[in-house]
């Protein structure tokens, strides 16, 4: 079993069906709450040197993805993080964070910024334990979020520290 991380655009064609699939599940979880067409995404976003887009594949298949896009001068914003459903509850979701903070290090970031949905408490749960700030009450009904003044997105922050990712660059 060989599993490596390639970088792709967002626009590869192999890309385009676990995208839409991503979206489908979105939809499944929100209905139009968070549709496709709400958000403005321009694929230079994340091409290197300033963002980037990712593909855990194992034995040829794409089983991961992730991506950040600029945020601000010093802040990279994580996106587009999922996990084949068949192979999610391994840790796979878990390294691919890890691999683009490594990597958000590497091109000079020294945040993390990032939202997910407040139907999500398995995302809730992963950017927790890998050390993400909730910068909102976690003791609050999550579907409390998605009325306003609220937007629906739970934010999250992380500082990154360079000699972390020394040992695995």
């Amino acid at each position: 079993m060989s599993e490596l991380f390639r970088d792709v655009s967002p626009e590869d064609a192999d890309l385009q069906p676990i995208i839409d699939g991503l979206f489908g599940e979105y939809s499944a979880r929100y209905g139009d709450y968070f549709s496709k067409d709400a958000e403005v995404e321009l694929t230079e976003w994340y091409l290197p040197p300033q963002g980037l887009f990712i593909v855990l594949e194992r034995d040829g298949k794409i089983i991961a993805t992730g991506a950040y896009k600029p945020f601000d001068e010093h802040t990279a914003e994580i996106k587009r993080i999922w996990t084949d459903k068949s192979l999610r509850k391994q840790g796979l979701a878990a390294r691919v964070v890890q691999e683009l903070e490594r990597r958000a290090v590497l091109a000079g970031y020294s945040q993390i910024y990032l939202t997910t949905g407040f139907r999500q408490p398995e995302a809730v749960k992963l950017y927790l334990s890998q050390g993400y700030a909730a910068q909102f009450d976690l003791h609050r009904d999550p579907e409390e979020y998605s009325q306003p003044p609220f937007d629906g997105r739970l934010r999250f922050t992380k500082t990154l520290v360079r000699e972390a990712f020394s040992k695995t660059a």
